[in-house]
């Protein structure tokens, strides 16, 4: 099968899928190469109200495909900061779901995206000091406020890998299904977040990942009162129906 990325959408979700079963899902130039525009596509289509991201397989993804990197570190290195960004400024939220191996690049993109979680037994490294790579400002940054300080030198000093309980106890986590429950809990929960506001979920991801300065609060006020979304809530709430929220970020 040649390595690729596929992408379904259904209920609300987009899910997709890094597919390179014969490297555990490694990221190839051209599947790097191809995420941002993917994702500007799937950002504009109203039909998608949540993004989750998973490998094929039993394999989240092991990283780069190492074989692209000779003699082109740096190029590599710059596609996997723009697929990275491009997933960290979607504007809707993000879950990667993840089993067996999120190393390297894919554990480079599971911290962009707003939420992860895991099947028991998946492993997890960070591990550009194996291969003599100064690792992303950006994303050294990002992982330092995922996971804190401490635990970010652990991971980008040593390349060793951490189990599922130590990725959990340190916040690049945020919940361990066992076996066989993975689908089924993200389904669940996908559907919970695809029927919650737009709105809501759109400003508190800006708000969470930046400043939030005097100008974006008030263009997020303006939003909130030209929503109706806030008055359908209420309604909702008050006549003891699921709400019909109307804005959207597609």
């Amino acid at each position: 099968m040649e390595p690729g990325i596929v992408t379904r959408v259904s209920d609300g979700t987009a899910t997709v899928v890094l597919s390179h079963p014969a490297k555990r899902n490694a990221m190839t130039t051209g599947m790097w190469r191809g995420l941002p525009p993917l994702l500007a596509r799937l950002a504009a289509d109203p039909a998608v109200r949540v993004l989750v991201l998973t490998g094929a397989g039993g394999t989240f993804c092991a990283g780069a495909d190492i074989g692209s990197l000779r003699g082109s570190a740096g190029a590599e290195k710059g596609l996997a900061t723009a697929a990275e960004e491009a997933l960290a400024a979607f504007p809707k939220p993000t879950l990667a779901a993840i089993r067996g191996y999120c190393v390297g690049g894919g554990c480079q993109l599971a911290a962009a995206c707003d939420l992860r979680f895991a099947e028991e037994g998946a492993q997890f490294g960070v591990t550009p000091a194996k291969l003599g790579i100064v690792y992303p400002a950006s994303s050294t940054r990002r992982l330092v406020r995922l996971v804190g300080p401490s635990a970010a030198k652990y991971l980008l000093f040593s390349g060793e890998l951490i189990d599922c309980a130590r990725a959990l106890r340190t916040g690049l986590l945020d919940e361990v299904l066992p076996e066989g429950e993975l689908d089924k809990r993200v389904a669940r929960f996908t559907a919970v977040l695809a029927s919650r506001s737009q709105l809501t979920q759109a400003a508190a991801k800006e708000f969470a990942d930046g400043p939030g300065d005097a100008e974006r609060v008030a263009h997020w006020e303006e939003q909130a009162r030209g929503s109706g979304d806030t008055a359908e809530g209420v309604a909702a709430f008050l006549e003891r129906r699921e709400p019909r929220f109307t804005w959207s970020a597609g």
